[in-house]
């Protein structure tokens, strides 16, 4: 499989999906490879500051460090042109738009689809940064999001102070502790979804996306 993870800005959660995703699929015993193509190399550097089950490589190194992986993930650059965007969606089997359910990212995902359209290259959006305490935000942006003809992940990611310290240490969210060396309490919820998501990546790719998107439920607006 091939996997970009994209977005027009930055903060929209690309790399901590990109480590996410990889990991679970190194879990399962998928030889994974994570190319790390945003100048700012945050993929890199979270690599670098524990120990990740897979390889993180800049996007000079892809083409030999790839060679044996199943699953390769390019944490991509946050730009909205379509040349560059043409450039690194090319080939992938799915392009993932995390996106928060704030209305400035929504608007933004949108764009970034349209431009998606025009280049012909399948895409889907995850919900990422989502507040329990805010599900109805969340709800909105997908019912909007889904007015423009996206397919949206039914899964979602929560917004978790354990994906900051999993970063900071350069491990996966399921091994997050606090100051202490305590285990983070919330930290298998944010795991959860990201095992989910790998499997509603898998059922994408294995179907076209007009037949996927009809067998994922959106969840219901409330009143």
């Amino acid at each position: 499989m091939f996997i970009t993870v994209s977005g027009q800005k930055g903060g929209v959660a690309k790399t901590c999906t990109s480590i996410h995703l990889a990991t679970v699929w190194a879990e399962r015993g998928r030889s994974v490879c994570v190319v790390d193509a945003d100048r700012n190399r945050s993929a890199l550097a979270y690599g670098i500051r524990g120990e990740l089950p897979f390889v993180v490589v800049p996007v000079e190194a892809a083409a030999k460090a790839t060679r044996s992986a199943d699953v390769v993930i390019t944490d991509g650059q946050a730009s909205s042109d379509e040349e560059e965007l043409r450039h690194l969606a090319v080939g992938s089997d799915l392009v993932l738009l995390p996106t928060s359910p704030k209305a400035r990212a929504v608007e933004l995902t949108v764009e970034l689809a349209q431009l998606l359209r025009r280049v012909d290259v399948p895409h889907a959006v995850v919900l990422v940064k989502v507040d329990v305490r805010q599900q109805r935000a969340a709800q909105e942006a997908r019912a909007a999001l889904q007015a423009f003809g996206l397919t949206v992940l039914a899964a979602e990611v929560p917004l978790l102070a354990a994906f900051d310290k999993a970063e900071s240490q350069g491990i996966p969210v399921f091994s997050a502790t606090d100051d202490r060396g305590r285990a983070d309490p919330r930290r298998m919820a944010g795991w959860s979804a990201y095992q989910s998501i790998a499997e509603e990546i898998e059922c994408l790719i294995s179907k076209p996306l007009s037949v996927a998107s009809r067998s994922i439920s959106p969840l219901p607006l409330s009143a």
